[in-house]
């Protein structure tokens, strides 16, 4: 699909009703976009929390709400949105990319309750720790790694390829009763004190 702003509304529609005409149907979609600033709350900058919003939240609704009326016309489609182990839970320095997540989490319950009557999935992946360009700095801290190895009940950090499964299983039939859920690939750190 051609890149259209994702928090630039009226352009992410006419990306999608191009690709749509041109293309086909968009049957899946997996909303994945998403950045993080760490700043101390009492000093977070304010053109940051905006980029963190639009980023985060404006562009899950933006390209979900586009693809969606497609979907809602033929009464089917799978969304994926990606949210994060911060939907749930909360670390210093990221308050705002907290408060992000979480929207996407409930977001995604939203869509659920909207669009389940007429034939979506709205569903969202919680990913926990994983090993990733964007989490490099924090991989290579050593202090970080330790706690966040005694912190995950598995014992480490998450490997990109462990989220496919939970697409896959989104994606697929085999969730076709699974509506409005976050579900945690996380090691377990959600559900461990």
């Amino acid at each position: 699909m051609p890149r259209a702003r994702h928090a630039d509304h009226a352009g992410v529609r006419a990306a999608v009703d191009g690709f749509e005409a041109e293309h086909g149907a968009i049957d899946i979609l997996v909303n994945n976009a998403g950045m993080q600033f760490r700043a101390p709350l009492e000093e977070f900058p304010a053109d940051a929390f905006q980029q963190l919003l639009q980023t985060n939240v404006a562009s899950v609704f933006n390209v979900g709400q586009a693809v969606a009326r497609h979907m809602i016309g033929r009464g089917a489609g799978r969304i994926i949105n990606i949210a994060s182990v911060q939907t749930a839970l909360a670390r210093p320095s990221i308050a705002p990319y907290t408060a992000t997540k979480g929207a996407v989490g409930n977001l995604t319950k939203g869509m659920a309750t909207d669009w389940a009557r007429h034939g979506l999935t709205c569903n969202a992946i919680a990913p926990g720790y994983f090993d990733t360009p964007l989490n490099a700095a924090l991989v290579a801290d050593p202090e970080f790694t330790t706690w966040l190895e005694r912190r995950t009940p598995a014992g480490r950090w998450g490997r990109v390829e462990e989220l496919v499964g939970a697409c896959v299983f989104l994606a697929s039939d085999a969730s076709s009763f699974v509506n409005g859920h976050v579900l945690y690939v996380d090691g377990g750190i959600t559900a461990s004190l």
